[in-house]
């Protein structure tokens, strides 16, 4: 049923390149941000799946500094006729985003996307359990979407404070468990979502005698959070999907910014062979 779900959505698909309409661009917490874009011709996406976004509204006079756009995780998307609304959750956080952040309704932003290859379905049957830290979140709101009712979905988020949870609403809304952590016991539990995941992990599964089989863990986050989350699930023989999020300036495969070392040696580029990898694949060692 999952693979049913992916059918006909965003991978295989060639990405367009458009100026999208700013339609709603609010602030959501001390540092969060929801934007929502209107894109002409918008072919769908998968779970995972990203843009890159031109650093603040264009203006009559090519804006070149900065120069490069930045890559932004698609959360969810409304379609409706010939175009789309796309929601991005972000957090301003440099320049880039500052100006992202000053883009008004009516305006206009550059995209192009989908990009990238998506998170992979579970199997029939398979208990799901998402990880997200900070602005992670955005990249696995549709994975969750897609999966609930079809599959037990658990999704753990985890931040400093409070005030640095994202959409939590939204996950609420949906037919999942959700569980959250902070740093400083403002929300939640206190610590850290890390240890959530070993919660979930020694629980008990029904109907699975054979450690590991039947529960798959997806994780996006810090890379600190998601190296620790492959090294929980590989201990209990859990399959990982990671979801990196390298610093990357054209998401094409062109720049090689955002290169990823593997295990096996060599590297995989985020944006052509990811970002969803599987966590056993990448050697975190070596991962900035």
């Amino acid at each position: 049923m999952a693979e049913e779900i992916w059918e006909g959505y965003g991978e295989g698909v060639a990405p367009i390149r458009a100026e999208a309409e700013v339609v709603r661009n609010v602030r959501e917490g001390p540092s969060s941000w929801r934007l929502v874009l209107r894109v002409p011709g918008w072919p769908g996406f998968l779970p995972g799946q990203f843009a890159m976004l031109s650093a603040g509204a264009q203006q009559a006079a090519r804006r070149t500094d900065p120069l490069l756009p930045r890559p932004m995780a698609v959360y969810r998307a409304a379609t409706g006729g010939d175009q789309s609304d796309l929601e991005i959750l972000y957090k301003c956080v440099g320049r880039g985003t500052a100006l992202l952040a000053e883009a008004l309704p009516g305006q206009r932003v550059a995209i192009v996307g989908p990009l990238g290859k998506a998170f992979r379905p579970p199997r029939s049957g398979e208990r799901v359990i998402i990880v997200a830290g900070g602005t992670g979140i955005a990249s696995v709101y549709e994975l969750a979407a897609r999966l609930a009712g079809s599959h037990p979905v658990e999704v753990l988020f985890g931040a400093r404070t409070a005030s640095d949870l994202m959409a939590v609403e939204d996950f609420e809304a949906l037919e999942i468990s959700l569980r959250v952590a902070t740093e400083d016991g403002s929300a939640g539990v206190r610590g850290v979502v890390t240890d959530l995941l070993e919660s979930a992990l020694d629980g008990p599964t029904r109907g699975v005698d054979v450690p590991g089989s039947g529960r798959r863990v997806y994780v996006c986050g810090p890379t600190a959070m998601m190296r620790r989350c492959a090294e929980i699930a590989s201990r209990r023989e859990v399959p990982c999907v990671a979801a990196l999020e390298n610093t990357m300036a054209c998401g094409f495969g062109v720049c090689l910014g955002c290169a990823a070392p593997l295990q096996e040696g060599g590297y995989a580029l985020v944006c052509l062979d990811g970002p969803a990898f599987d966590a056993a694949s990448i050697d975190w060692e070596r991962l900035p």
